[in-house]
């Protein structure tokens, strides 16, 4: 640069004081537009690496229904007695466990098993009184007629004896499965009336669920047997199986109740019905979409597109896109199966100045 400033000092005659005051002023001059060229250079290539580009591909669009409910049995029994009678043996209390066929509770039976060897009294002499009758009926001494009413004697007798000994067996409540008590509705020493429940069992097996709610569009996306996650606190993701989706909708608030099946482990016991639970339901369409970063969305434009910035040819460029859905953490645009993938600048474009946009 020195030879050229002089070069043109020597071509052009000037007084001296011109030429050095000519001198010093394109040599700033030229100073400058270096000055600038360095920084725009610079500016340059720290904005290329200011941005974050992203390579999205076309997928399935893929919904995740997140819903909470309460951990809870899945069928109950309430367990009472037949007949009336003051409650003796009371073996098991609220949260016990039990196995089958283990006496629970029993009635005094003094009453009920005086009755049944009172039937069975009455059921010998009906037997007694058949004999006799045939021994005189060949004696020409009776008719067929009191033979006739004779046996109706037994089979009636028989008939109350049975009753009898059915009373006195149900007078105690022995398990129907393994389970644990829920509920315990009774105390020893009080009269139990016919019917009136004393305890409400429920089994361990296969029995605790968790019910959500789901609204009419999308009761669509789950079936029967779906596989879907549970996260119960202190015990994490589990997983779980739709085990019932209601035909209609609740009349009052218009959702439909599924219920999840809780596999049988180690941990799911009694003591975490009642906790909270979340359900975690993928769920896929036919539907395809790019899945953004919510990060990436730079504005929606008057038509309700999405403008997202792109990477392309080296260059960053805005596009229009249409929304398919957003959620909390993604922004899902409208795509076909055959669209090639994005470079999306997910972070950063809000520092890099607009080349052109593109729709």
């Amino acid at each position: 640069m020195e030879y050229f400033i002089n070069y043109i000092v020597m071509k052009i005659r000037l007084p001296s004081i011109l030429l050095t005051i000519f001198a010093k002023f394109f040599r700033l001059k030229l100073t400058g537009v270096f000055l600038l060229f360095s920084i725009g250079t610079f500016a340059q290539s720290m904005s290329n690496e200011s941005y974050q580009v992203t390579h999205v591909n076309v997928e399935p669009y893929i919904q995740v229904i997140k819903r909470t409910g309460k951990v809870n049995f899945r069928h109950t029994v309430n367990l009472s007695f037949k007949t009336a009678g003051f409650l003796t043996q009371l073996n098991v209390d609220e949260g016990d466990t039990f196995e089958a066929k283990q006496l629970l509770a029993a009635l005094d039976t003094a009453e009920l098993t005086a009755e049944k060897n009172a039937t069975y009294a009455r059921l010998f002499q009906a037997k007694r009184n058949v004999n006799r009758i045939q021994t005189l009926l060949v004696k020409k001494l009776s008719s067929q007629r009191e033979l006739d009413d004779a046996l109706t004697a037994i089979e009636t007798t028989r008939a109350a004896y049975r009753i009898a000994v059915y009373n006195l067996e149900k007078a105690q409540v022995f398990a129907p499965f393994p389970g644990v008590v829920v509920q315990r509705n009774t105390e020893l020493g009080e009269l139990q009336s016919p019917g009136e429940i004393a305890l409400q069992v429920a089994a361990l097996e296969h029995n605790l669920i968790v019910s959500v709610a789901l609204t009419s569009e999308e009761i669509g996306f789950v079936r029967l047997k779906q596989k879907v996650q549970v996260h119960i606190a202190r015990f994490g993701l589990i997983d779980g199986v739709i085990s019932k989706i209601p035909a209609i909708s609740n009349s009052r608030n218009h959702l439909f109740m599924i219920e999840v099946l809780l596999p049988e482990t180690s941990f799911t016991r009694p003591l975490i019905v009642g906790q909270l639970a979340q359900i975690l339901i993928y769920t896929q369409s036919h539907d395809f979409v790019y899945r953004l970063p919510i990060e990436a969305l730079n504005a929606v434009n008057s038509q309700g597109q999405a403008l997202i910035m792109l990477e392309k040819n080296s260059k960053p460029i805005q596009q229009a896109f249409s929304i398919y859905k957003v959620d909390n953490d993604y922004l899902y645009l409208q795509a076909d199966q055959s669209d090639m993938f994005l470079s999306v600048i997910a972070q950063g474009w809000n520092k890099l100045p607009l080349i052109s946009t593109e729709k």
